[in-house]
């Protein structure tokens, strides 16, 4: 108990300088992540199988385009966000987005699913939130604050425990056990799920259908389907299910006043 108080107490030390700052100390600022990420979606386009043309990628567009306006005027992050979406032909289902607004949509996902446009606008909405919140960024400071935990982790628990330093990758595993990576990943699926379904409301789609797809993505949980890859890091679908529909009061009036517009 006494090592595990050590690690705990390292950790929230690390915490208390934030994981941003950490991340543009080590060279990860906005601008050098955004511009990263361009480069590397140009390369991931050249690679994959990408549509432009067919019913999901003209779906796909058609919304992004349309909530693209609620995105840019939610960004907070001093950066102006050069957007852009595209759909990947491949059976996982799977959305994603990288620093900046780079984004991609599998057809996996929305037609094994078979998901409506408001259902495809929470896909949408929640991985806008994922860039308009820099969480790429906050992971990247986060592996930062990992690294100096493994390094110095080890030699605060030795003078602390008198443990040998042999034992070196004790405190990386405890710290990974413990410490801040698993509630780090569920804080920020809960906060893009937050924002995302506020765009999509904005946008005119039905806040109801962002349960209905986690409703969806339970039922293939269940089946244990190898190329759900979108489910690998996320809450508990219970979890963001209730968590969505507790939203639903403060955002359907907002839903409800983009449909007369």
């Amino acid at each position: 108990m006494k090592l595990k108080s050590t690690i705990f107490a390292f950790s929230a030390a690390l915490t208390l300088t934030g994981c941003s700052t950490v991340a543009d100390i080590t060279g990860s600022s906005s601008m050098q992540l955004n511009a990263d990420a361009e480069s590397s979606y140009s390369q991931i386009k050249a690679v994959e199988q990408i549509e432009t043309n067919t019913a999901t990628a003209r779906r796909v567009q058609a919304i992004f385009n349309r909530m693209r306006p609620f995105a840019d005027a939610a960004n907070e992050t001093g950066m102006k966000f050069n957007w852009e979406i595209v759909t990947i032909r491949s059976d996982k289902l799977n959305a994603w987005a990288m620093p900046g607004g780079k984004m991609a949509v599998y057809t996996g996902i929305v037609e094994k699913l078979k998901l409506t446009d408001d259902e495809l606008a929470a896909i949408i909405g929640h991985e806008m939130a994922h860039a308009l919140k820099e969480h790429s960024k906050k992971q990247a400071g986060q592996q930062v604050l990992t690294g100096l935990a493994k390094k110095y982790g080890t030699q605060l628990l030795q003078a602390k425990t008198n443990i040998n330093a042999s034992h070196i990758d004790l405190g990386a595993d405890l710290l990974s056990e413990y410490g801040l990576d698993k509630p780090y990943s569920r804080s920020h699926e809960t906060e893009a799920d937050r924002l995302g379904v506020l765009l999509m409301a904005q946008a005119g789609y039905n806040p109801q259908s962002a349960v209905t797809v986690w409703e969806k993505m339970k039922a293939q949980s269940g089946k244990g389907n190898k190329l759900l890859s979108f489910m690998s890091t996320h809450p508990g679908h219970e979890a963001r299910i209730e968590a969505i529909t507790k939203q639903l009061p403060e955002v359907m009036p907002i839903y409800e006043q983009a449909k007369k517009r």
